[in-house]
């Protein structure tokens, strides 16, 4: 049997490395993924063959990660529940996939994780496995009893590194569990799993780690400049950059002015409600800069279709379903409304605000000649109104007629 596994280095998965070994009698293969959260990567490989891995991969995905799987979603304007900008999500089918391919590499028959059996990264790892290696035997430590049974918390497991010398650094005590890449960093569980904490308040300060508070943030503006081609972000103040090194530069420029901070509770896919504590600058400023370019260039059935569809393909990505033929579909229908979303828009970055100050394209559908209240002349013809309006309330002027003849006329409330 060989397996490879998920790894992170911390105490989880540190633990789960040594157990899947014993317990299956199984070579371990680790695999980490370098996604752009900038933690310390060097020295897992040396790490993991002290705990028992017989090899040991870490792949630079950053690139991958920004073009195929953070700009499509951003094409989308995809955001779960009206305020998470997904983050966790869209990074977990990226893991699961390159995990596949060293499975594939190696010859292994199996895939692990260690996700809880309470989370939502279960399902999107798992989910990943079965749309693109139905083969694969799939093993989730914390879903199986005797496993919870040997580890029901962090104290047996920081006792078991120390009895088989495995190299970690924990604590008994975690004020929060953090997950960082390259489009945000998620806070959750410890003191945050009370709604009504603060975690904005100056003990807690130390906490956030992409972005300074509003209240801190300069109190002089900064503007950017955002070129996009084809619903896609392509310069930063007027410097080409790739779709990783333009998060980047976009991170950079949001944490300084407080950007991208949410707070919210959520609903998981498994059920239950979570609150999580998300920063996302960069993500935020393409997101709103995207949108502003948009309403430049796109139809407005079009644009009206392809939002009604929005909470679904958010839902999708949110659950684990990157992989899953819905997703695809409407990923072909966003991408096709894309087109000719180009141009340059204009943001003012202030204490925690996105400020539009321009737009322009070459595709514009804004004429001035046709919105001016002024007596422009124009292809618009005013009195073309009056006809449209009647055939609009038509059914208005019907439903009313028809309710009066019946004596059942609406009562007006108000």
């Amino acid at each position: 049997m060989k397996i490879v596994l998920a790894y992170s280095g911390g105490l989880d998965t540190s633990v789960i490395v040594k157990w899947l070994k014993d317990t299956y009698k199984a070579e371990i293969i680790t695999f980490a993924a370098d996604i752009g959260q900038e933690e310390e990567l060097k020295g897992l490989s040396q790490k993991a063959k002290k705990t028992g891995a017989s090899k040991h991969y870490t792949l630079d995905l950053v690139e991958e990660f920004a073009s195929d799987f953070i700009y499509p979603m951003i094409r989308a304007n995809a955001i779960y529940e009206s305020q998470y900008y997904l983050g966790t999500s869209i990074a977990r089918p990226l893991i699961a996939k390159a995990q596949i391919d060293i499975a594939r590499k190696e010859k292994a028959d199996t895939v692990a994780h260690g996700a809880t059996g309470k989370g939502n990264d279960q399902c999107r790892f798992e989910l990943t496995y079965m749309a693109l290696a139905p083969d694969l035997n799939i093993i989730a430590p914390w879903k199986l009893d005797n496993y919870r049974a040997n580890f029901p918390g962090r104290a047996e497991m920081i006792q078991y590194c120390k009895t088989h010398k495995i190299p970690v650094e924990a604590s008994l005590k975690k004020p929060y569990s953090m997950d960082r890449n390259l489009l945000h960093i998620s806070y959750e569980a410890g003191i945050l799993e009370d709604p009504w904490f603060d975690p904005t308040q100056k003990s807690n300060k130390e906490m956030f780690k992409l972005s300074v508070s509003p209240e801190d943030a300069p109190d002089r503006a900064e503007y950017v400049e955002l070129d996009f081609a084809h619903g896609n972000c392509i310069t930063v103040n007027g410097k080409k950059l790739t779709p990783a090194s333009v998060l980047k530069t976009l991170n950079t420029l949001g944490g300084k002015h407080g950007i991208g901070r949410v707070d919210l509770v959520e609903n998981r896919f498994v059920g239950m409600k979570s609150r999580g504590v998300y920063e996302t600058p960069g993500g935020t400023i393409l997101m709103q800069a995207h949108r502003q370019v948009e309403s430049l260039t796109m139809d407005r059935e079009v644009m009206h279709l392809r939002d009604s569809l929005v909470p679904k393909y958010a839902e999708l990505v949110y659950y684990g379903f990157w992989f899953a033929p819905e997703r695809e579909a409407l990923q072909a229908l966003v991408d096709e409304s894309q087109k000719f979303v180009t141009g340059t828009v204009r943001l003012k970055l202030y204490k925690g605000n996105i400020i539009t100050c321009g737009r322009k394209s070459r595709y514009s559908l804004y004429d001035a000649n046709i919105a001016s209240m002024e007596g422009t002349k124009s292809v618009y013809n005013q009195n073309d109104a009056t006809g449209f309006i009647r055939l609009n309330g038509l059914r208005l002027r019907m439903r009313a007629l028809v309710q009066k003849k019946s004596g059942k006329s609406r009562k007006l409330k108000g």
